[in-house]
């Protein structure tokens, strides 16, 4: 081989490992732009299967017995207060969490979490007590969110 061929030879080799790496660059970023988009939606799933626990307590109708459980099931939570409102009780009783609602919505401290609560749950099941939760009984339900549209709490009002 001449050298006018080693040459030309040398030159595709050097034109081709440059494709290659082009190539791989290429591949490299777009596959991290799609690992960016799919963490995205993952954390954006994530956040909705946090909150489907509290979407049945949504501005609706549940009895005294669900009351009851969703006090057992949301009790341990940290930084989570339930308050029932209960004809006994007009001023209500709050479990788990203090909750701040005493403030407008839109405010920056509405949702915000003020202590612990004093209520307890021997107190809702215990019918000669003030904060007795009838089983039977109405309540409307509405979450408390807080500034960052995270769910604080819930309010059970008994109709």
């Amino acid at each position: 081989m001449s050298n006018a061929q080693k040459a030309l030879v040398m030159a595709a080799g050097i034109f081709l490992a440059i494709a290659l790496i082009t190539i791989a660059v290429v591949l490299f970023t777009s596959a991290q732009e799609a690992t960016k988009t799919a963490q995205n939606n993952f954390s954006g799933i994530q956040t909705e299967l946090s909150q489907t626990a509290f979407t049945v307590y949504d501005n609706t109708l549940v009895s005294g017995s669900q009351v009851v459980n969703a006090l057992r099931k949301f009790n341990d939570q940290d930084q989570f207060g339930i308050q029932v409102i209960t004809g006994k009780n007009p001023a209500g009783q709050w479990y788990g969490k203090v909750i701040n609602i005493g403030v407008p919505v839109d405010s920056i401290t509405y949702g915000s979490v003020v202590g612990a609560a004093p209520g307890k749950l021997a107190d809702a099941i215990d019918e000669a007590d003030v904060d007795y939760v009838n089983p039977s009984g109405k309540f409307k339900a509405q979450l408390v969110k807080d500034s960052s549209n995270v769910i604080r709490g819930i309010v059970f009002l008994q109709h």
